[in-house]
């Protein structure tokens, strides 16, 4: 019995000596609140030509302009991608930019101002956190790349609309126009 104890308060000893070296987890240091002066820095750090225009900020990502604009007194921001006119989008392309505005665009959306069609992340200003913000601009780039195909946000879907359904539809067309090879 002492020959199993032995060994036993060794290996205890040690995992204690152990936990006492290894630097203990930090809680999550916060962000300091969004402002119009930090999107600026973020954005210039994306895009070091970027031009500020008032509450504008223009700058191109993967060779897509975006625009955004942020306003603190209504402590809101927009990332806004242009797409294509508005003029010639019929009811079925309006259904399903829809359809993926509620299960795949994710938290970019497609919408329509000015005779145009856009692609837009949409934010309170104050809460918005870096990794969150770079994460609506890759979505609305994405959005906007995959208008006229995917319409999605990026990787994932939003479970219970309908795109899922037409990328199955898709998928089972190819499969039947692949069957002859």
């Amino acid at each position: 019995m002492k020959m199993l104890i032995l060994p036993f308060v060794l290996f205890s000893w040690a995992c204690v000596v152990n936990a006492q070296s290894l630097p203990l987890p930090q809680p999550p240091t916060e962000e300091p609140a969004m402002t119009l002066q930090r999107l600026a820095q973020i954005v210039r750090a994306l895009d070091p030509d970027v031009v500020a225009r008032g509450p504008a900020l223009e700058f191109t990502l993967d060779d897509i302009p975006i625009i955004v604009i942020a306003d603190a007194g209504a402590d809101r921001m927009r990332a806004m991608v242009p797409i294509a006119s508005a003029e010639g989008l019929e009811k079925a392309d309006l259904l399903r930019l829809m359809q993926a505005n509620f299960d795949a665009a994710l938290d970019a959306r497609y919408a329509v101002a000015n005779g145009r069609l856009w692609g837009v992340f949409i934010h309170p200003l104050s809460p918005l956190q870096k990794d969150q913000f770079l994460s609506g601009l890759v979505q609305t780039i994405t959005v906007a790349k995959t208008y006229g195909t995917a319409y999605t946000g990026g990787a994932a879907i939003f479970g219970g609309g309908d795109t899922g359904g037409i990328y199955r539809d898709l998928l089972e067309e190819l499969r039947k126009k692949g069957e002859a090879l």
